[in-house]
């Protein structure tokens, strides 16, 4: 495991969008969030290009993730919005520079991608929470959403309990490992790939928006018949937003839950506020992390180290 270094008054931080374009406005409304913290913002040079649905050409979007990477004088990159794209630079990206150059990465959703290649070349941790232009910049972004950059100036252990939403338990039991996983989608993407989700004795995070039941369904499935579910050592279910069924007959987004989960031999719990949701609970990925089903907690261990 390989800790990024916690942030400092004054620090550098780095902006780009490695997927879909990000709303120019919005991004520029969310850059004072950060300043507000007595950081400082650098924007990638091609930010601002549109290529399709992507933030720029491959080339163009890699660029500006390696040169954020290589530049030592940024200590922390976080991403401007998701979408879709990380998957398209993953096999292009040099794993090495990360790890010669470690620091925060924070990001979630399309991110997901970028998240489980970078633990799997480097075991870097990285950071799953808001981005700038989609999650910060909304009306919606709240005090507790705003809180969970505090982690990232300061070694912070944190617990998960019914404090922040009523958890519901699919399966009783106790279990630790590294936390992984993210935006089910993408888990789901890099199966067969070389960047295939390790979740063997892990604590395994899945979490979407706008997949209905029928669609989880097929995406558990396949985590199932690939060996995923069963090698976890507990799993967590985070926010899935807009996930009604739009056709009838369907069954319920709980049904499949139940059907894919309810009978492991790990820990299973649901009702985390984790993805793309107010508030919004972010948390370092590859670190130790304990689900206990007793007493509803999730526990994780500090994501940053001191210099």
């Amino acid at each position: 495991m390989l800790l990024p270094k916690a942030l400092k008054k004054g620090d550098l931080i780095g902006v780009i969008a490695p997927a879909s374009p990000p709303d120019m406005k919005r991004l520029q409304q969310a850059i004072p969030f950060l300043e507000s913290m007595g950081l400082h913002v650098k924007l990638g040079r091609n930010i601002d290009k549109v290529y399709g649905y992507l933030a720029g050409t491959d080339e163009e979007r890699l660029a500006d993730f390696h040169h954020m990477i290589a530049d030592d004088d940024v200590k922390a990159i976080i991403f401007a919005r998701g979408g879709y794209g990380t998957s398209r630079i993953a096999n292009v990206i040099n794993y090495d520079l990360i790890a010669k150059h470690p620091k925060i990465i924070w990001g979630y959703s399309d991110i997901t991608y970028l998240h489980i290649a970078i633990r799997q070349k480097t075991e870097l941790v990285t950071f799953h929470g808001p981005m700038l232009a989609s999650d910060i910049a909304d009306p919606k972004f709240d005090t507790l959403s705003a809180q969970m950059f505090q982690q990232l100036w300061e070694p912070t252990a944190l617990r998960y309990d019914e404090t922040f939403s009523e958890l519901n338990v699919l399966v009783e039991g106790r279990g630790g490992g590294p936390l992984v996983g993210g935006n089910l989608s993408l888990i789901t993407s890099t199966l067969g790939t070389d960047f295939e989700i390790d979740t063997n004795g892990k604590i395994l995070l899945m979490e979407d928006i706008g997949e209905v039941p029928y669609q989880v369904d097929s995406m558990l499935n396949q985590l199932k018949l690939a060996g995923k579910l069963g090698e976890a050592a507990g799993i967590i279910v985070g926010d899935f937003a807009d996930a009604k069924p739009k056709n009838k007959p369907s069954l319920l987004l709980d049904e499949v839950l139940q059907h894919y989960l309810g009978d492991l031999e790990c820990p299973v719990m649901t009702g985390f506020k984790i993805g793309h949701c107010f508030p919004h609970f972010a948390v370092p990925l590859g670190v130790t992390a304990l689900l206990d089903t007793k007493d509803k907690s999730l526990s994780v261990m500090p994501g940053v180290i001191r210099e």
